[in-house]
């Protein structure tokens, strides 16, 4: 079967022209696989240099994770057959807004490290990582990366600094069963899913006095930035611009508009109004809501398709129960929040380091490359997703190449193990020009954290005053992006 796959994907690949591109959420043990040795004919990789380099691997993964790092560790060994002057340093780190600072200014941040895709403009004007730009022109990777992706790697003279691991946009995750029971399913076997944020509230209050269980999973808990960052994706709907980017490095905030109270209050109707949320949304944090959703104690909850392993193989949702949907539209329109994961670089990291790197992501079937080593790769994932019961669906491309898109195409459908069908109107209003909505800019993530306290206010007073509530976020993120002297005159 490999002989035969290779030899569709080089058919496939001479059609179309020697091109190359990625990787989808969270890393866990189906995202690692131990890909073959990367072939020599891959002119995407450096060759290996004859001095010792010390890769401090900062993607390692995390102590309790052990199938993780099996798999890595069969990554390591293979890439050390072809690299055996790098010597590989695990060193496990989880990005944080409070640990990047001092680890970056003390220069003991890991060679390649993951952050989200709302750090990157922080990071750069910080200092705290390298410009690869030459690197990667150098593998004919620069090109590659999607634009809109590009950008957020990028500084204002189109330096770029990391590059994607995966990305992602928001839907709806439904389960299945729960609207079976509620008896809103089609023919196919696809559901009657909410097209808007009313009809999610009607939707949850049928699923509720049909099933007992709630309609719907709403982000109240100490992760305030979870909490604010599903809201921006409401607040969208609704017409909101939360933030203004002036063009000059500098940001103006809008967060006490008229359509951001709108949507608030949406939201304050969803426990007021319609009574659809869980028992204790104050305990909801972003994997809470998986566990809702995949033991059948909730039935809509808003998540990303890279996120599809938590509710089933994690939470126990059979494999064919869960479905994820188009994100609700609102007045202002239908949008779903687009981010990711990428990879950056330690601004102390020599050349040697980077390249060693990026040799180990080909290696680890994370670069823009096709050959046996990706394909064994995205087998090797498909496989494991098949045994431990997480729905292989296509991955949200953040490269531009229809060389690796064939390559996955081509995979999953030896491995596909659900209906299609409870995922193509997701896709498919993902894939719509004008539907994707990165994240706002500014200070994401403290944005974020003042939403939340206002999604805690009106859920714990049914006579909250959201207007004055907005208020006081509005006048706290100013002053926050005062002080970091960002905010706009």
């Amino acid at each position: 079967m490999m002989k035969k796959l290779l030899s569709i994907l080089l058919v496939v690949a001479l059609a179309i022209g020697m091109l190359s591109a990625c990787a989808t959420n969270t890393s866990s043990s189906t995202d690692v696989a131990a890909p073959a040795e990367t072939s020599a004919a891959s002119t995407s990789t450096t060759a290996a240099p004859e001095e010792k380099v010390v890769l401090k691997l900062g993607i390692y993964p995390a102590d309790t994770d052990e199938a993780a790092i099996e798999a890595m560790e069969g990554v390591i060994t293979r890439f050390n057959e072809t690299h055996p002057n790098v010597e590989v340093e695990r060193a496990y780190y989880k990005y944080a807004t409070d640990n990047i600072a001092p680890m970056a200014e003390a220069g003991t941040l890991p060679t390649i490290f993951e952050s989200w895709f709302t750090e990157p403009q922080k990071l750069i004007r910080a200092g705290y990582v390298r410009d690869i730009t030459d690197l990667l022109e150098a593998r004919g990777w620069l090109d590659l990366i999607t634009p809109a992706i590009r950008s957020l790697l990028s500084d204002a003279d189109g330096k770029v600094y990391g590059i994607p691991r995966d990305a992602y946009a928001l839907g709806l995750m439904c389960n299945v069963e729960l609207f079976e029971e509620a008896g809103l399913t089609n023919p196919d076997g696809t559901i009657q899913y909410p097209k808007t944020w009313e009809e999610l509230a009607q939707t949850g209050k049928k699923i509720k006095d049909a099933t007992g269980s709630s309609g719907f999973v709403l982000l109240a808990g100490e992760d305030l930035g979870a909490d604010g960052w599903h809201f921006s994706n409401i607040a969208w709907a609704y017409g909101a611009k939360l933030v203004t980017d002036n063009g000059d490095g500098t940001y103006t905030p809008n967060l006490n508009s008229k359509e951001v109270v709108d949507a608030m209050e949406m939201v304050k109707s969803l426990k007021w109004t319609y009574d659809i949320l869980t028992p204790d949304p104050f305990s909801e944090g972003w994997a809470t809501g998986f566990t809702q959703i995949g033991t059948g104690a909730a039935a809509m909850y808003i998540g990303a398709n890279d996120a599809v392993e938590q509710p089933t193989a994690n939470n126990g949702l059979p494999v064919d129960k869960l479905s994820l949907v188009p994100i609700p539209a609102g007045p202002g329109g239908q949008y779903s929040l687009s981010g990711g994961t990428p990879y950056m670089f330690a601004a102390n990291a020599t050349d040697a380091e980077v390249n060693a790197a990026l040799d180990f992501l080909v290696a680890f079937g994370k670069a823009p490359v096709v050959d046996e080593s990706t394909v064994e790769s995205l087998r090797a994932q498909a496989a494991t997703k098949l045994e431990r019961g997480v729905p292989n669906i296509q991955r949200f491309p953040c490269w531009t190449s229809p060389e690796i898109q064939a390559a996955e195409d081509a995979v999953l459908a030896e491995y596909t193990n659900v209906n299609a069908n409870l995922y193509a109107d997701y896709f498919a209003a993902v894939s719509t020009a004008g539907n994707l909505h990165t994240e706002e800019p500014g200070d994401t993530q403290a944005m974020y954290k003042e939403l939340g306290k206002v999604i805690q206010a009106v859920l714990l007073d049914e006579n909250s005053d959201v207007q004055a509530l907005l208020d006081t976020a509005q006048a706290n993120y100013i002053a926050i992006l005062q002080e970091e002297g960002i905010l706009g005159k």
